[in-house]
């Protein structure tokens, strides 16, 4: 399929996990893709072999609010346009609220929820004129809280209740905005888990189909949300999560 011909995404995070995914899955559909991540050396690694004229790369740091309007800049100098945003970019932060540094607090809500914030506000403009659509990366904990996540479940919460808002406030300018919530996922933030059998036991305790999603998985969902054929939902929080959120409780990870 080819849904995304002619069409200009934005994808924050794009270096590695989820993100990348979401860049690749975005191009073979035909988009031009910007990608943005921490560090440029990063990028031009995970997209060795991606198609050069229809990628580009920028460093950028999304809790700098300069950063997100330079991507956004970017994105409109190379390519004229924008469609899509994906914001995907965020960090995993362990920790108890009564453990959570102010420095902590401060990286991980800059990361997973400003970031959201900035990089929407700078791109709206733009989708206005096309009118496009935004989906934010958030987690199953954007639906309920849980253990020895605070700063992290406080930043996926407002990444839901953002997009809500987003999606009120931009609907009469035919801007669509929606919340893709993974759960456990194979990527970086989650190698702990992964080589924790004890956590692993706990966790297919509490997914139904008793195995971590795959980044690419994720990414379908949000390409789907970013097509014309979903040109009627805007302001949900889509659970991508093996059926976790279907049970009668959260996950119970370091309780």
């Amino acid at each position: 399929m080819k849904r995304f011909a002619n069409k200009v995404a934005i994808v924050t995070g794009g270096g590695s996990g989820i993100g990348l995914a979401c860049a690749r899955r975005l191009l073979d559909e035909g988009a031009r893709v910007v990608i943005s991540g921490r560090s440029q050396k990063r990028l031009t690694e995970a997209l060795h072999g991606l198609p050069a004229d229809r990628v580009l790369t920028v460093a950028a740091d999304v809790s700098e609010r300069p950063d997100c309007d330079a991507v956004v800049a970017a994105a409109v100098e190379r390519f004229g346009r924008i469609d899509t945003l994906v914001n995907a970019a965020g960090m995993n932060l362990v920790g108890k609220i009564h453990e959570t540094t102010d420095e902590d607090w401060e990286a991980c809500i800059g990361s997973d929820l400003s970031g959201v914030f900035y990089m929407s506000r700078a791109a709206i403009p733009h989708l206005m004129q096309s009118k496009g659509a935004i989906i934010n990366i958030g987690s199953v904990s954007s639906l309920g809280g849980g253990w020895s996540h605070a700063a992290y479940n406080a930043a996926k919460g407002g990444v839901a209740n953002l997009t809500r808002s987003t999606a009120c406030d931009m609907g009469r300018f035919g801007v669509r905005a929606n919340t893709v919530a993974p759960g456990l996922t194979v990527t970086g933030m989650v190698d702990g888990i992964m080589e924790d059998e004890a956590l692993l036991e706990k966790a297919w305790e509490r997914i139904p189909l008793r195995r971590a999603g795959q980044p690419e998985e994720v990414a379908a969902a949000v390409a789907f949300l970013a097509s014309d054929e979903a040109q009627w939902i805007t302001g949900i929080v889509l659970p991508v999560d093996g059926g976790q959120t279907c049970t009668d409780g959260g996950p119970e990870w370091g309780k």
